[in-house]
């Protein structure tokens, strides 16, 4: 049987990640960057398009896993009847090559272990020329190269294009094996000390959790779910990609698989406030940082995400000689939902950029001339239909949610000017352009005969970004409209208690078939639920959506609550978004963002 989504841990240095499998097995890891090809996508295809393998010989899945308290190490062991092993997983900080690390370690008795590793680069397309070098072993094919070794060494042989090892460790003996890619016009990286490079990264993943201010109810979930979002940032400029992974399907053997190895606009305020409620003003400083410098340019230009150093061109590809996971075919690299038209993001940005300065984070000389030329176009723009935050590829439609957002980049504008009169800008403009939406939303996006906003103009249907309006502060929580939108999404777009994004139309998507229910979604139901009195139903929900978490306490994009699986791109910065705003607002004292 095909591997679940909820079987992979997540391992990452902060500039790529790799995905490790309950039978001990790499099956994800694009180098040397996020949205690089990846050189073990067994994840989206077979054993054939590479995978490296370790564990006892003969055994299947694990008996127990977990990361080591408070940090990204993960530990995997097997009970076997010769006894027990562990494989200690990790991928160290890195200033410049990246390295994968895995440490069999002999726990009781005696047990053979046996590894496999299958290079294939490309995302599985392209077998590398392996030979020997001063006692490793080096993979090249074009601009990657490989280098391999283990301490002690090992018995190590070639065989069907995978290079195998063998051996046998007792009580307290360990092999460290090192991977190490580098670009292969290059010399070969000085050796790590693994072992150091373990306790170092033990003791700065430690470090860096420590500073977590939050020591509320659920506090491994949120600490959990910020060392994720941690693992998911490029360090050296801050983005944040939305997962791991690209093509992880949102329905089973369906069509919608896409590439989430990008940053989104969707995500900043969110993620913002995640950080600065948590205490990790430095983390969303480089964040804030990076929306700067990849939104800057032509407004009219503006994208809905960028890649990680802020890259615009992110063209949409499909690879055929992948399968797909679990058949779930095409899979994708690149996104071409970039060249979609969301007004919502400009919200987001001034939303963004409104809580950096009210939130004492350092001010750029730069930020409010561009925050001047974003409203400005907005003003003369706003009124055009879009494709919504949710990326919907049959055509624009005035989205309610859009629409809301563009009161709310009005609206941060206004209380800007009005906190720092010092400031230049238009402020009788913004007003007027924040009232005027604020009418033509309660006009046209809202139905008096249900008393509840709806998904576009016109639409019978409704969207699961309704509830935030009262988030945003666009009404207040105890407006009968708001209650009236939180009680009719929970009714028409409820699953077993979750949350949908939207009804599943191909008129409006251009896609066939649906998809699970929306974990950040069904976060934002919680803090709907709160804010409008009614905590204890909130607390009950945001408990079984903790819940859903697999065995290391990661989500991904969705769930489906008719096979009990997790379902989309994983782990998900948005899902794990959610959980920490949630429990900050649910239990923290008013501390989330």
């Amino acid at each position: 049987m095909h591997p679940r989504i909820e079987d992979y841990a997540l391992i990452s240095d902060e500039q790529t990640a790799a995905l490790v499998g309950r039978d001990g097995s790499v099956d994800w890891l694009c180098l040397p960057r996020f949205d690089s090809g990846a050189c073990f996508a067994r994840l989206l295809g077979d054993e054939d398009n590479g995978h490296w393998r370790i564990a006892p010989v003969g055994a299947d899945v694990c008996s127990r896993r977990g990361y080591r308290s408070d940090t990204l190490v993960l530990d995997t062991e097997w009970d076997t009847p010769e006894g027990t092993v562990r494989v200690t997983d990790l991928m160290p900080q890195r200033d410049r090559s990246p390295e994968l690390i895995r440490i069999v370690e002999g726990v009781s008795g005696r047990v053979t272990v046996h590894s496999t590793l299958r290079l294939r680069f490309d995302y599985g397309s392209i077998v590398p020329w392996m030979r020997r070098s001063d006692g490793h072993r080096v993979a090249v094919a074009g601009p990657d190269a490989v280098w391999l070794r283990s301490e002690p060494p090992v018995r190590t042989w070639g065989k069907d294009f995978s290079t195998h090892s063998e051996f046998t460790v007792a009580a307290g003996e360990k092999v460290a094996f090192v991977f190490t890619w580098h670009p292969s016009h290059e010399p070969r990286p000085a050796l790590v000390d693994p072992y150091r490079a373990l306790r170092s990264s033990v003791a700065d993943w430690q470090r860096w959790a420590a500073r977590c201010r939050y020591d509320g109810p659920y506090r491994d979930a949120v600490v959990r779910s910020l060392i994720t979002l941690k693992a998911l940032t490029y360090r050296p400029t801050g983005g944040i990609v939305a997962a791991a992974t690209t093509s992880l399907p949102e329905e089973p053997g369906g069509v919608r698989n896409w590439d989430y190895r990008y940053c989104w606009l969707r995500d900043s305020t969110l993620t913002l406030g995640a950080l600065l409620s948590a205490g990790y003003h430095k983390e969303a400083e480089a964040w804030r940082d990076w929306l700067l410098r990849a939104v800057a340019g032509d407004p009219a230009d503006l994208q809905i995400m960028y890649g990680v150093a802020g890259e615009r061109r992110l063209p949409e590809l499909e690879l055929p000689w992948l399968a797909g996971f679990a058949g779930s075919a095409p899979v994708r690299t690149g996104n071409n939902a970039v060249d979609q038209l969301q007004l919502d993001v400009y919200g987001e940005v001034l939303d963004s950029l409104w809580l950096a300065r009210r939130s004492g984070l350092s001010p750029k000389p730069h930020m409010w001339s561009m925050q001047n030329i974003l409203l400005e176009w907005l003003r003369t723009q706003w009124r055009q239909p879009d494709e919504g935050l949710w990326e919907v590829r049959g055509g624009r439609r005035h989205f309610v949610h859009s629409k809301v957002m563009v009161w709310v980049a009005a609206d941060r504008a206004v209380r800007t000017l009005e906190e720092y009169p010092e400031l230049p800008g238009n402020l009788e403009g913004w007003r007027t352009l924040r009232d005027e939406v604020h009418r033509e939303v309660c006009e046209k996006g809202y139905d008096p005969d249900r008393n509840t906003f709806t998904q576009y103009y016109g639409s019978q249907e409704l969207d699961a970004a309704l509830l935030l309006i009262p988030r945003v502060g666009f009404l207040p929580p105890d407006d009968p409209r708001v209650v009236g939108t939180v009680d009719a999404v929970r009714a028409e777009l409820g699953q077993d208690g979750f949350v949908r994004r939207y009804a599943a139309d191909p008129t409006l998507d251009g896609l066939p078939g649906g998809e699970g229910a929306f974990l950040a979604c069904s976060f934002w139901l919680t803090d709907a639920l709160h804010l409008t009195g009614r905590t204890q139903e909130a607390r009950e929900l945001f408990d079984r959506l903790v819940g859903l978490a697999n065995d290391v306490g990661l989500l991904s994009e969705e769930y489906d609550p008719a096979a009990g699986r997790l379902l989309g791109n994983f782990p998900q910065a948005f899902s794990h978004i959610g959980l920490v705003n949630s429990a900050l607002a649910l239990f923290g004292d008013g501390l989330a963002g």
